[in-house]
Formats: structure tokens, sequence, C-alpha cells
């Protein structure tokens, strides 16, 4: 790209990617959710460029990257590149102060690994050109325009959960939200003497966006059966068991499973929450066995090689819980493991993977963090 020559950025924006602690698939059925930013993040550097209308993006991470004319916004046949423009064409649908600008971007988020890096691409973006050029966004309206963008250009009609998480997190803590009222409350966590760490599966089934849009569309065919008969349930978050069963005879099969995830999946959520507050990590970990059975027989979004490694860590009495985390069909999964027995957990838990899968286990622990900020150049 012919501005890396002299690039001398003027701004410096870091944009963490998120582990949800539980609550999967409930942020689009308007339901509760518990996420939070982790260390590892995309970091931007930005720079106007004085030219009126034309933008130079490029990533060190993939050693590639184009150039976007703002009176000439269109899809990509790039799939990155897509979060970039959309992020973009929002922004300029909301106001004509955006001129041209340079970016460079860097990442440590493994892609496809369920961490939302996308997320984080859209909102460290968003973050960034709205100091750049004094947009005058605040942050929740960063976070839905990046919504927006996803649904828009990328195609991927996402709740609202990774954008929140990535930029409104607090270090230390999970948030509570809920995803209808957008209300959020940061939950204090402390799991010592225990750790959170990931095991990256390293696959990414190209599943998962289709998929995602599949169950949205099979929850909202549940939603309109249980209207029938109920007519105050707008969402599955107003939706309970005794209604399930009441209309059970009318819904299909696979609806009637996605739905009752769902509805369980809320519930866990609040158990969570006050298991947080009584630093019960016990019954933490139970919860994410519970929720990763339904993930993987209720929802089916979770694939051979996570379910492999949540049942592994079953044997090993140092493993309070486990679950796959992110959207489905790969990346991480999540385990909480006595801080003594994380080295030899890693080690056993890899050459299994590789004995079984013949790939390579990608560990690493995680902590709570804070959200999108700048940092000094």
């Amino acid at each position: 790209m012919h501005f890396l020559e002299n690039f001398e950025p003027e701004l410096t924006v870091e944009s963490p990617g998120r582990i949800n602690l539980i609550g999967e698939h409930t942020d689009y059925n308007m339901g509760y959710v518990l996420p939070t930013a982790i260390e590892k993040k995309i970091i931007f550097k930005f720079r106007r460029n004085n030219s009126p209308n034309i933008c130079g993006v490029y990533s060190e991470t993939y050693d590639t990257g184009f150039e976007v004319d703002l009176n000439n916004i269109a899809q990509s046949e790039v799939e990155w590149e897509n979060y970039i423009l959309g992020v973009v064409n929002e922004i300029s649908k909301r106001t004509d102060k955006l001129r041209g600008f340079d970016c460079t971007l860097q990442s440590d988020l493994p892609a496809g690994s369920g961490l939302s890096s996308s997320a984080a691409l859209e909102c460290g973006l968003a973050y960034g050109l709205n100091e750049l050029f004094d947009l005058g966004f605040t942050k929740m309206e960063m976070v839905k325009l990046s919504q927006a963008a996803e649904h828009t250009f990328v195609g991927t009609q996402c709740g609202i959960m990774d954008q929140f998480a990535s930029v409104m997190s607090e270090e230390g803590h999970v948030l509570l939200l809920d995803c209808r009222s957008l209300d959020y409350r940061p939950i204090p966590i402390n799991f010592h003497p225990y750790k959170l760490i990931l095991l990256n599966t390293k696959v990414s089934h190209n599943l998962a966006s289709s998929e995602y849009n599949t169950r949205k569309k099979e929850c909202e065919e549940g939603v309109a059966i249980i209207k029938q008969d109920f007519p105050e349930v707008n969402s599955l978050r107003d939706a309970t068991f005794e209604m399930m069963e009441s209309v059970k005879g009318q819904m299909p099969e696979i609806v009637y499973k996605r739905c009752s995830f769902i509805i369980a999946e809320n519930k866990r959520v609040k158990k969570m929450t006050r298991a947080l507050a009584v630093d019960n990590l016990e019954l933490v970990g139970e919860l994410l066995y519970e929720a990763h059975d339904g993930i993987s027989k209720l929802y089916e979004v979770s694939c051979p090689e996570s379910d492999f490694l949540v049942e592994f860590s079953k044997s090993n009495p140092k493993v309070l819980g486990a679950r796959q985390t992110g959207g489905g069909f790969g990346g991480c999964t999540l385990n909480i493991v006595h801080e003594n027995a994380v080295e030899e957990f890693i080690v056993s838990a890899a050459k299994a993977y590789l004995e079984k899968f013949g790939i390579e286990l990608e560990p690493f622990e995680v902590r709570p963090s804070k959200g999108t900020s700048f940092s000094k150049n």
C-alpha cells in the first residue's frame, strides 16, 4: 500500500475480542448474556490523509490491504473487508463528516476461534474514526452501527452481545446484559485459585454464518407458534417451559429443541450470576457442562472437536467445567482449571487431541479485561 512508506499515525486504538461465560445464542432472542472482553485484541493505527474520499486499510497480520472510495462503498468478495466496508457505510449514513483516512491493523486474535474478532474489527474501526473526525457518536451508537454493519455487509444476523462486550467491558468483571432493554450491570468475577483456559480447536467449520441465520429463523418460527396461544410472547425471552409443553404438538421437533435450549440458557445466565455473587465456582462449572450439553444436543452448533475436548475435561478432577464458547461449529472451549493443574491439563488435552484429530491444540489463559480504548502513540 502506497501510504505505508511514510505512515505516521495520529491515533492508536486497541479493540479486544470477547468470551461469553454463558448465554449462547440468547442475544438475538432478546435474552440475557454474560460476556467480557479479553486481553487478546486488534490494534489499529489511524491518520487523516487529506483526501476527501479515498481511504487505505492494511492488515499487518495478513500482509494485505485495499482502498475504499467513500463515494462508492460496495460489498467485497473478500470477507474480512466487508467488516470494514460495512462500518464505513454505516458511519456515512449517519454523518457527512467522514473524510479520507489511512489505517493499519494488527491482531493477536485467532480468526474463526469464537472470540469475536469480527466485532473487534468493527468496533475498533468505529471507535477510531469517531475520534479522528470528531463524529460525536456515543459508545452505544458505535455498538449499534457495528452490529448493523455485520447485518448489512457481512450478512450475519447477529445479536448485539459481541459488539457490546467489545466496547463496554470493564477489567475484572463480566457484563450481565439484558439484550432487549440493553440495561447492563458489571459483575465482579473472582475465579482464584482457578483460571479461565481457552483451548482453540483450530477448526472453523464454514457452516457458522449460514447456520447462525438458520437458528435465528427456527427460533422466530417457535415464537410465532407460541404467540398464537400466548399473545404476550414477543421473543423466547418471554416464553416458559410450561408454554412450550402446551404447544409442543404444533411445533416441529427441531424448533422445539432450539426453543428449549434458549429458555434453559436464559435461566442458566441468571443462575450463573447468582453463583458468581457468592463465589460458588462448583455451580459455575456445572452450569458450563449443562450449557455445552444443550449447545451440542439441542441447538446443534457444536462439532466433534469441541465435544471431544469438553468430554476430555470431565476426566480431570481439577477442571470444574467446560463448554464450547462462541457462535459454534468450532472455535474454542472455555475451561475452568485449578491453577496448580493448568500445565498438566493443557499437555494432556493437547496430546489426546492430536492423537484423535491430528491437530495441534492452541491453549491460552484469558482474563476479564477492559473494552475498546485509545492507547498512546
